[in-house]
């Protein structure tokens, strides 16, 4: 008996867009993206390949369907507080639900056939914008700016080596220091003892940086 003959009639008929785009986020974030296939997603869905092509009509149909869900994930920004404090929390929010679909990242701005959590995310974070007082074009570069700041940390914390502010000391301890010698490499000798010694935390540095960020574009807003 063929292994599509084995699958449950029950798993196949339970099937539906939204658990297969669910399945295909819980691939994508264990593994990776670049090995998401529909014959993957349909081992992992019990369930035969071309039985998927009745939700998703190719891949990057589906592409767009697990972008759209991850768009869903982050915070709109808050309508009732001024626009830098709104802009933050959905910075903050973006960073973190990128941190769980590391995946994403480099397809966030890619999909040419958006879905509506997509366009609502967009149009919610223009309106803040605008509403702040952000012309079209100043609110253009700030929209761009934003985003260029939030996946370029997220896909520099993605690649780190370490997770906590602890597992990057015991790094620098037992890693980086023997290979920083103080007579030919003395600044950064100096900079990792003293970021040991101080408990430097590099998830502090989204914060940092996010509000040079805003503060920059205030006066951009203010003089639109």
């Amino acid at each position: 008996m063929s292994a599509k003959e084995q699958t449950p009639v029950a798993s196949v008929a339970g099937l539906s867009r939204q658990r297969v785009v669910a399945e295909a986020v819980r691939l994508a974030d264990r593994e990776g993206v670049d090995g998401l296939s529909m014959r993957r997603l349909a081992g992992a869905l019990g369930a035969g390949a071309m039985s998927l092509y009745h939700y998703v009509a190719s891949k990057d149909e589906l592409l767009d369907a697990m972008i759209d869900i991850v768009f869903e994930e982050i915070e709109l920004p808050p309508v009732d507080i001024d626009w830098q404090s709104a802009m933050r929390r959905e910075s903050e929010s973006s960073r973190q639900v990128l941190a769980r679909h590391p995946w994403a990242i480099g397809l966030m701005e890619s999909r040419t056939s958006p879905g509506p959590a997509n366009l609502r995310h967009r149009e919610a974070v223009t309106a803040c914008l605008r509403r702040a007082g952000f012309s079209v074009v100043t609110a253009t570069h700030a929209n761009w700016l934003l985003n260029s700041y939030v996946y370029g940390y997220a896909l520099q914390a993605a690649s780190l080596p370490f997770d906590t502010a602890d597992e990057l000391a015991d790094m620098a301890e037992d890693v980086y220091l023997p290979l920083l010698p103080p007579d030919e490499f003395p600044y950064l000798s100096e900079s990792a003892a003293a970021l040991i010694a101080a408990g430097y935390d590099p998830a502090e540095e989204f914060t940092f940086g996010l509000d040079l960020v805003l503060a920059a574009l205030e006066p951009l807003r203010a003089s639109a």
